[in-house]
């Protein structure tokens, strides 16, 4: 009687390493190096002269005294500026 034959079973194959780095295309966008620090530090900035507005604003009405409320407005150009560089990011 013949013999049936054995099933082969496959060799699992090296899978490339995964340390490889991202190379850029040609028609590739990158983020440029300065865009994130940027971005969370005006937002940030923003938020400290909003807290520090709305802390001091009875006694000595810092940051800047003269302008008054329009700290506010400081503040939140601030943050808008933030987080409109939010849409450059790829």
């Amino acid at each position: 009687m013949p013999e049936s034959k054995s099933r082969n079973k496959k060799k699992a194959t090296p899978k490339a390493a995964k340390a490889e780095a991202k190379v850029a295309l040609p028609g590739e966008a990158v983020n440029p190096r300065w865009l994130a620090p940027v971005m969370v530090g005006l937002m940030v900035l923003g938020l400290a002269w909003i807290v520090t507005y709305y802390l001091t604003s009875a006694d000595l009405a810092l940051p800047i005294p003269p302008i008054g409320q329009w700290n506010l407005a400081v503040g939140f150009g601030l943050i808008i500026v933030g987080f409109g560089l939010t849409t450059r990011w790829r």
